[in-house]
């Protein structure tokens, strides 16, 4: 028995039982070959989730400090988020949006799912905000088709991202798949970029239903 379908034996039935998660749209994820996910992410649980629900094993980046702790605790965190899909990646300085992306590449070449959220970091309350542009080049570069997704309810369980999450009803949104191989080649051009980002964007919104403020998170977070 692989690690991935261990956890969801262990873990599957208490998160079931806890979160009473629905999943809409799971057909519109393509069987086999390359994926993206893109999506909102309210709280830190939704990465949790995410991977439980699906059939296809999904491969995502992680802060390496998940993966580093000390102790009882930090093992057993390595072990869950390693075994459902997380790669660890240093994000901090100046080259950690390449590290990530240069991973994300590898693993849809590999002909697997990536997980991503194109925020870039949680919303800081509750609204969706202007998807950064990783995706777009993902896409572009790999031919790979984005299927955008939405976490409805996680922020309900777990407020602020942190703490242990309450009992609650969590939705797990799929919207159909989007390809952008009328742009192929074009994943240096900033203007396709945004208009690929911000379609993808549109999409999660639509799905979420979360209002949408046209700021990087990462501002809201710092005014």
């Amino acid at each position: 028995m692989s690690r991935l379908a261990l956890i969801k034996a262990l873990l599957g039935p208490v998160m079931r039982l806890m979160f009473r998660p629905q999943v809409e749209g799971a057909e519109n994820i393509p069987g086999t070959g390359p994926v993206i996910l893109a999506g909102n992410h309210l709280t830190f649980i939704d990465s949790m989730i995410m991977p439980i629900c699906l059939d296809r094993r999904v491969y995502f980046i992680g802060k390496d400090e998940y993966v580093t702790g000390k102790g009882l605790k930090g093992r057993l965190m390595a072990w869950f988020f390693t075994g459902v899909g997380m790669i660890p990646v240093d994000r901090d300085g100046g080259r950690g949006g390449v590290a990530a992306l240069m991973t994300g590449r590898q693993v849809l070449e590999d002909g697997k799912i990536f997980s991503i959220y194109p925020e870039g970091t949680r919303s800081p309350d509750g609204r969706l905000y202007r998807g950064r542009t990783g995706i777009a080049r993902l896409t572009l570069m790999t031919g790979a088709p984005v299927v955008p997704f939405a976490m409805i309810g996680t922020d309900k369980i777990q407020p602020g991202g942190a703490g242990v999450p309450r009992p609650g009803k969590v939705t797990v949104r799929f919207g159909e798949p989007m390809e952008f191989s009328r742009y192929e080649g074009m994943d240096r051009d900033r203007y396709v970029l945004r208009a690929v980002t911000d379609s993808v964007m549109t999409e999660v919104m639509r799905l979420s239903g979360q209002e949408y403020v046209d700021m990087y998170a990462t501002k809201a977070k710092a005014a």
